[in-house]
């Protein structure tokens, strides 16, 4: 009988059934679910004993501070095995896997996003409450030391693998630089270390935290930090501001905080948390060749290039060692947000609708037949929206105008917002009888708008006149 088996048959007094390995995507820790009739719990086999005692210390103390993390049940007297809660198959990285491929968080996902950052705070203050930090792996504390590894982690095992040529002495002293920052704000509080959604269960409807064995005492920022830039998440803008704020929100019933100068720091922490990153998928990527870290370099490395323009000048030589790497060749062509491309077209009712060929559903369908129609008059029927004659037919009549005022008003906060949001695909149709002259000149004058207002590509296509244009993004 194995260490699992019978520490589980001691626990739950029944014959364990089954036992199934568990993936663990980057720790050599071994997880496993047993199974009896009416038991189905959590074994881990892990090779470091310290760090063992580190998860199960934390998991007892937040237990008692009633913190939502699996209840430890049991260890072998050697430390090396242990059993704990089985809090079920959902991680939260899965649960809002929708938005992560889309870009659009559907509510419910945003709602579980929420309680999670709701729940941070309560992990890092009430976690922190009498807890004795000399239990934590493989230090107690945020210090020099571990800020300095993790960015000498980042040095040698990603940045060296660039083969960007780069002067050590002058990075070494932004280092230390950013080293002085991030120690410049201590707080008595318990900091997760690697807190992102593949490290948060859902279980009946609430978020639980797991894997949070290499904690250790430290500062607010790092663990926001994480969660809200993990690399593949893919959280735009105005979603990580709305986390932020119910973050924010929640910290304030806990403690005190400056919230302006909290935004501050926690820029300089985005920036270590990303270069501490990079140096991991380097190293399980190209040097364990584990592919899930090496697919998730392009990500960080998106990341990374909207911290640089937040323009954090403290760091000037390596802001542009960074910036420099960003633009190397082989992460240059990875392309992780494609650009929003619009389709615009003309189109005959008498043929149907055009179909949306992106998959997303189309986007706005505007029927011009309302407007007074060039073609009951047998001087423009060998004509077309495209021709003067008939633009001049229309807007001297004015109706067209004042339609295109409306459409355009519709059509530009959705433009906006597609950009902002990081959609890539946007389908407006414009319709009249037979497709040649009000929905014609419709599009052409809605793609040229567009493509110059927000200077986004445009595809222009009048269906029925067998005409393609492409405005290049400006």
């Amino acid at each position: 009988m194995n260490e699992l088996q019978a520490l589980f048959e001691l626990h739950t007094q029944e014959k364990m059934l089954n036992k199934e390995e568990l993936s663990a995507s980057g720790s050599n820790r071994k997880y496993f679910r047993l199974e009896s009739k009416n038991y189905s719990i959590i074994g881990v086999e892990g090779p470091s004993v310290e760090e063992n005692n580190a998860f199960i210390e934390m998991a007892k103390h937040f237990e008692k501070q009633g913190l939502p993390v699996p209840r430890f049940f049991a260890k072998t007297d050697d430390g090396r095995f242990y059993i704990q809660e089985d809090l079920g198959d959902v991680l939260l990285f899965d649960y809002i896997a929708e938005g992560r491929k889309t870009g659009v968080f559907h509510e419910n996902e945003k709602e579980m996003l929420r309680k999670t950052m709701q729940k941070l705070p309560f992990i890092q203050v009430l976690g922190a409450k009498n807890f004795d930090f000399s239990v934590c792996y493989p230090q107690p504390e945020f210090n020099e030391r571990s800020i300095l590894w993790d960015l000498n982690y980042f040095k040698y095992c990603f940045l060296k693998s660039t083969g960007l040529d780069f002067q050590e002495n002058r990075l070494e002293d932004d280092f230390s630089r950013l080293s002085d920052i991030l120690l410049r704000s201590k707080t008595n509080t318990f900091m997760y270390r690697d807190f992102q959604s593949r490290n948060v269960m859902v279980k009946d409807g609430e978020p639980f935290f797991i894997d949070f064995q290499g904690g250790r005492k430290g500062p607010l920022y790092y663990d926001v930090a994480s969660f809200l830039w993990q690399a593949k998440a893919q959280y735009n803008a105005e979603l990580r501001e709305e986390l932020l704020r119910t973050y924010l929100d929640s910290l304030k019933t806990l403690m005190e905080i400056d919230e302006k100068d909290f935004r501050e720091q926690l820029k300089h922490f985005v920036l270590f948390r990303t270069l501490q990153v990079l140096g991991a998928y380097g190293f399980r990527g190209y040097f364990e060749k584990k592919p899930h870290f090496l697919q998730s370099i392009p990500f960080a490395i998106e990341n990374l290039r909207s911290i640089l323009s937040n323009q954090l000048s403290e760091y000037p030589y390596l802001l542009e060692i960074l910036k420099q790497m960003t633009e190397l060749k082989q992460f240059r062509e990875v392309s992780v947000h494609k650009p929003l491309i619009v389709k615009v077209y003309s189109f005959s009712y008498k043929k149907g609708i055009p179909q949306d060929d992106s998959g997303n559903g189309g986007g706005f369908v505007f029927d011009c037949r309302a407007v007074n129609n060039p073609g009951k008059y047998e001087r423009y029927t060998s004509s077309t929206g495209l021709d003067d004659s008939v633009k001049q037919f229309l807007e001297e009549d004015g109706e067209i105008l004042h339609f295109l005022d409306h459409a355009f008003e519709l059509v530009d906060a959705s433009v906006k917002r597609y950009k902002d949001r990081g959609f890539t695909n946007l389908m407006i149709s414009f319709g009249c009888t037979g497709g040649q002259h009000r929905s014609v000149y419709s599009a052409q004058k809605t793609a040229e708008h567009i493509n110059e207002k927000f200077g986004v590509e445009v595809h222009l296509i009048h269906r029925e006149q067998n005409i393609e244009t492409i405005f290049a993004e400006k």
